[in-house]
């Protein structure tokens, strides 16, 4: 079922790693392993959004970008989703809220890439979204030092964990957040739909 509730059982670490998806790339997946690895996940989810409230133009079908994350992402911890629908919320912490009260029993954090750390003060209720779950953000092309310097990073500079604290912090109570490194790739969706490799 595309907007099916995932499975979940008492004390999993997940991470979830929400957006567009319009379209999907190794960047993700790149990501996504990384994050598994370097926060001892069980799972990550990624939560394809229906549409994504700071974009004027609308993404893809949400059933088109579902199905493309399972054709890129075939692994056994890795969960697509598109919950969001099935909720009907429209923002992050509204979704993050959710997920808290359905399943109460299961470890979560946020995942996001640097970029998104970079402007993530303009998302709405952002600091809801800091205060709810532990927050993992990782390194994307030439967004560390923007990250690093950021409105939110300086707000919460006394809740940023040292990178060696990275595998304990989906245990860590919000707010709670550290940034990590690792090997990059320069792709993007934009860059993706721009070259006429993904038509919406």
């Amino acid at each position: 079922m595309f907007h099916g509730f995932p499975l979940a059982t008492r004390g999993l670490r997940v991470g979830l790693l929400g957006g567009s998806f319009d379209p999907p790339h190794q960047g993700h997946v790149l990501i996504t392993r990384r994050a598994l690895r370097r926060f001892d996940l069980d799972f990550v989810w990624w939560l394809v959004t229906p549409g994504n409230p700071l974009k004027e133009d609308g993404p893809a079908a949400l059933e088109r970008r579902l199905a493309a994350c399972r054709k890129l992402v075939q692994h056994p911890r890795v969960v697509v989703t598109g919950i969001e629908a099935r909720l009907g919320t429209r923002y992050t912490f509204n979704t993050l809220k959710r997920l808290g009260e359905i399943y109460s029993d299961v470890n979560f954090m946020w995942l996001m890439g640097a970029d998104n750390m970079a402007g993530f003060h303009r998302w709405d209720n952002w600091r809801g979204i800091m205060e709810t779950m532990p927050v993992g953000v990782l390194s994307r092309p030439d967004e560390q030092l923007a990250a690093g310097l950021s409105r939110t990073a300086q707000v919460y500079a006394s809740a940023r964990r040292p990178v060696a604290e990275a595998r304990a912090l989906v245990m860590q109570p919000a707010p709670a957040w550290t940034l990590v490194n690792g090997p990059m790739l320069e792709i993007s969706s934009t860059g993706l739909r721009n070259s006429g490799q993904w038509i919406r």
